[in-house]
């Protein structure tokens, strides 16, 4: 039998990240390991933070155009988690906390609420709403007194009627804590086209159940187990900044019930962050401590040091982000996230892969390169769940999507993530944009969990810890590509194509 020169392919990570390039996922490829499992027995279990599991390695960003309540609802109804923004006043952000941690199903209903004595002019009001409803005072904290559907305004033919005369009466109505199964029986035992939710609390609507929600969600590929607190409601994160009076609004975060914490800043290596954790430890030990964002091994050993419980790494690397190009600091994001994963691997922490996230090709590399989840805006902007209402923009349906550096973001809270809240000029460090229609993430989160399953079958890797081990050994082999390779990489040589 012929002998073989054994002779290694490609690089191992620690050689090809030592060469002084700003590699980013697109720089590179993993080579092909060795297949014995089924994709499905790939477990993408993992650690968000030092004391929180996930089912699925997926956190959505504190954007105020990606996550608020539906969104973290969603992500926590399929496994992952949602970290809400706080581009507001902290009794806002409380309140969106305590509006999803009070949900068990992920609607995307966004009610709308007109008074007794309005009016409806146009199609346009009901928002793509099938109902809207009436209350005393005409929002949502107030007594339910009734809904107009568009078909019994379609059939009015005085459209300047008020809607107390027209409207139906609101009789029927269930807790907000309902679960699917609950919520669907109560649908058709009663025989109701809609079922309003309501806080057990103060009555207000929550959310409204349709018998399109109970098709769209039985219809939903199953992933995961939810992400459930100890006390058994679903896990949501908030986000902070490193000021002062942030310290009264982690009060009412954890007030109102939030799991964990991230101190929200471009560049997390300052005084303000290491102060600000060291008082949360002390002031709330409970309650995990999420620090960033980072690029450097020295940033994360400040930040482990001060007691971080979970690293964010990224800087310049989101879809709408600009910091490398109006301030030019940052690093590609392949090698922040192995460089930061390196050092906090040695103390426990968990890193999250925060900016980049394009395809689940990019999740599959930077879970192997060392993250422990991704965190993903733009990936999960213009989703149903994403806040914000769509609309028409050159015959495509659209919703906003916006940097967090972006000066329009920046004209509410935002300006302090970027330690510029008290300059007299405010310099972007992002930008505003639009997304298309992306339908519900409760459809292509399990999607793309589901081709990441793919990519680490191809590894060779049974999970994200296997993942991890192959990559510190150095059997986990690597190569950049250069721009042929990459394109030869894609879809290409075609008159048209449909994804």
């Amino acid at each position: 039998m012929a002998e073989f020169k054994i002779e290694e392919d490609g690089f191992s990570a620690k050689r090809l990240f030592t060469q002084g390039f700003s590699y980013t996922y697109d720089d590179l490829i993993f080579l092909p390991g060795y297949i014995d499992f089924a994709a499905d027995e790939v477990n993408l279990t993992t650690k968000l933070t030092r004391n929180i599991e996930l089912s699925i390695p997926c956190v959505a960003s504190p954007m105020d155009t990606v996550t608020e309540s539906s969104m973290a609802v969603a992500m926590a109804a399929l496994g992952g988690i949602g970290i809400v923004h706080y581009n507001n006043k902290a009794e806002e952000q409380a309140s969106i906390i305590r509006n999803a941690k009070s949900r068990r199903i992920p609607l995307i209903t966004d009610p709308i609420f007109i008074s007794p004595t309005d009016t409806i002019d146009s199609v346009d009001d009901f928002y793509c709403s099938p109902y809207v409803f009436v209350t005393e005072s005409g929002n949502s904290n107030s007594k339910l007194l009734g809904a107009v559907g568009v078909s019994e305004w379609e059939r009015l033919l005085d459209k300047t009627t008020v809607v107390c005369e027209y409207m139906s009466e609101s009789r029927i109505t269930a807790p907000s804590s309902y679960t699917f199964e609950q919520a669907a029986s109560a649908l058709v035992a009663k025989k109701l086209d809609y079922l309003p939710l309501v806080s057990e609390e103060d009555g207000h609507v929550v959310d409204l159940f349709t018998t399109a929600d109970y098709e769209r969600i039985r219809n939903a590929p199953e992933l995961g187990l939810p992400s459930l607190g100890a006390d058994g409601e679903f896990m949501v994160g908030a986000a902070m900044g490193t000021r002062e009076d942030d310290k009264r609004r982690l009060e009412h975060l954890v007030k109102a019930g939030a799991n964990v914490v991230v101190l929200d800043s471009s560049q997390g290596h300052s005084i303000y962050q290491l102060e600000m954790i060291k008082y949360m430890k002390r002031t709330y030990p409970e309650v995990d401590v999420i620090a960033g964002n980072v690029v450097t091994m020295n940033q994360a050993r400040a930040l482990i040091e001060a007691g971080a419980d979970g690293l964010r790494v990224g800087m310049g690397s989101g879809s709408i982000c600009t910091t490398q190009e109006v301030c030019a600091v940052g690093r590609g994001q392949a090698i922040a996230v192995y460089k930061v994963s390196s050092v906090a691997a040695q103390s426990g922490v968990p890193v999250i892969a925060d900016g980049g996230i394009g395809n689940s090709g990019h999740i599959v590399k930077g879970l192997a390169l060392g993250a422990s989840t991704v965190m993903m805006g733009s990936f999960l902007a213009g989703s149903n769940e994403a806040p914000g209402r769509y609309v028409s923009q050159g015959g495509i349906c659209v919703k906003k999507y916006r940097g967090m550096g972006s000066l329009e973001a920046m004209t509410k809270e935002s300006a302090a993530r970027y330690l510029g809240e008290k300059a007299k000029i405010k310099v972007a460090q992002g930008v505003e944009g639009s997304v298309a229609d992306k339908g519900s993430v409760l459809k292509y989160i399990p999607y793309s969990m589901q081709a990441v399953k793919q990519g680490f079958q191809d590894l060779g890797a049974t999970s994200i810890q296997s993942a991890h081990n192959l990559l510190r050994s150095g059997a986990l082999r690597l190569e950049t590509r250069t721009a042929a390779a990459q394109r030869e990489g894609g879809v290409h040589d075609l008159v048209s194509y449909k994804k």
